[in-house]
């Protein structure tokens, strides 16, 4: 077994990250790849709206900013970026991150599109089961937006394969930006299921970014996480059997231990046994973490089996629209002022005819995240009433931030700063198709 080992680093744990930890460590990570996660459930929807407007568009909003940051560090320093920034148009985001390499004076950088997740003509033409609500997907009509296919390495393998220095995705596993160069590099078989598995593991790690070095852990007095504010992304040695050590720069905030590696490996786990994946079904249960040094963690252990015979379908779909609407009260009392505030709308709802059952009433500072019932003693200096409901309609939408805005001078005294919102609703639903039927397509683009 080779003792040749691939540093990956994480740009981006979601679509709208900080840019400047991803361009620490192209600077100074000495990194061979850096993939950016960008990639959301509904984000994915939300960029195909944008396509049906302008087709060339479609693609990661911060792709423009984000690549002219990277690509002249990266070109520099020889490494090779992967991302699902390609979103919605992978094809349209290659030709961008292209016009920004010319732009950028760095003559025949090398792009590539992975296509073929888009399986809307599929899921529109069949009827497939949902597996998560009742039905299946021709229950859900015209609203459907975009269906798309969670697919695996065999794509971005064979873009790296073809000397890409970028690698740009639509929907395909999270983990699977991360766990593609490694099965490049290293030459894994397609049924190597430990090391498949192994890989995912350091691909589920690696994914969140900010989070493996502190963010979304820290709780001051319980979990201390020095310099947030300056807080790094992580990177990955990886050795050939599959086996990491994770690590963060040495002048970045943050901080990698076992927790914060045990919190990220649980993360959106249903089970630990069998983390369905495209390219295996992982198994995290035998993990073994150790702390070799400060700031670092070296994880070992994973396991895989044989990959599903289906792949899963995202299917994005218009439900109607959120009306919401805001005011704040101060002061003695406010608490119970509040409460009346939400009570003359509920009654007024009511009055319209609107079905309340639909429609959340929060006071935030009193019971808007914790619904248990406040201690008696708890009288709040302020409060906010947020009232949101979902309807069919648009209108039916803005009358919620109508009635809101109406308390004014309709209401209790002192209200003020009233903020009103009217938005689409886009759902997610989800179902499974046989793995043959999304076949992964690679294009180039040369600066």
């Amino acid at each position: 077994m080779s003792d040749r080992r691939i540093r990956i680093g994480a740009g981006a744990g979601f679509s709208g990250d900080r840019i400047e930890p991803a361009i620490d460590l192209l600077e100074h990570g000495k990194l061979d790849y850096l993939a950016f996660e960008c990639l959301a459930e509904r984000t994915i929807g939300l960029a195909q709206a944008a396509r049906q407007i302008n087709p060339d568009g479609g693609y990661d909003p911060l792709l423009d900013a984000r690549l002219r940051a990277a690509l002249p560090v990266a070109r520099r320093n020889g490494v090779r970026l992967i991302s699902n920034m390609g979103a919605a148009n992978p094809l349209a985001a290659a030709r961008a991150t292209t016009r920004i390499a010319r732009e950028l004076g760095l003559t025949g950088y090398r792009t590539a599109a992975v296509l073929g997740d888009d399986v809307l003509d599929l899921i529109m033409a069949r009827d497939f089961p949902l597996i998560d609500r009742e039905g299946t997907s021709r229950d859900l009509g015209s609203s459907v937006v975009s269906a798309n296919a969670y697919l695996g390495v065999a794509g971005i393998v064979e873009a790296l394969s073809l000397r890409a220095d970028c690698v740009l995705t639509g929907r395909v596993c999270d983990p699977a930006l991360f766990l593609a160069p490694l099965v490049h590099a290293f030459g894994w078989l397609p049924d190597d299921w430990d090391r498949l598995g192994q890989g995912t593991a350091i691909g589920h790690l690696l994914e969140c970014a900010g989070q493996l070095c502190g963010g979304y852990f820290a709780d001051p007095g319980v979990k201390d996480v020095p310099d947030l504010a300056r807080l790094g992304f992580p990177y990955a040695d990886v050795a050939a059997d599959g086996s990491a050590v994770f690590g963060k720069l040495e002048s970045a905030g943050g901080l990698i231990n076992a927790a914060t590696c045990k919190e990220q490996l649980l993360y959106e786990i249903l089970d630990p046994a069998a983390y369905l994946q495209a390219d295996v079904v992982a198994d995290f249960t035998g993990i073994s973490i150790a702390e070799p040094a400060p700031d670092q963690v070296k994880v070992s252990g994973a396991t895989g089996r044989q990959r599903p015979d289906t792949l899963k379908v995202s299917i994005c779909y218009e439900d109607g629209f959120i009306g919401e609407g805001q005011i704040s009260y101060a002061g003695p009392g406010a608490a119970e002022r509040g409460q009346l505030a939400m009570a003359i709308v509920r009654e007024r709802l009511r009055m319209k005819g609107m079905d309340t059952s639909q429609v959340q009433f929060d006071l935030i500072g009193v019971d808007a995240v914790d619904r248990r019932e406040a201690c008696p003693a708890h009288h709040p200096r302020e409060v906010r009433v947020r009232i949101a409901a979902r309807s069919d309609t648009q209108d039916g939408a803005e009358a919620i931030g109508a009635e809101v805005e109406a308390l004014y001078t309709n209401g209790p005294m002192g209200g003020g700063g009233v903020s009103r919102a009217t938005r689409k609703v886009l759902a997610v639903a989800s179902t499974l198709i046989e793995r043959n039927l999304a076949h992964p397509r690679v294009a180039i683009e040369v600066a």
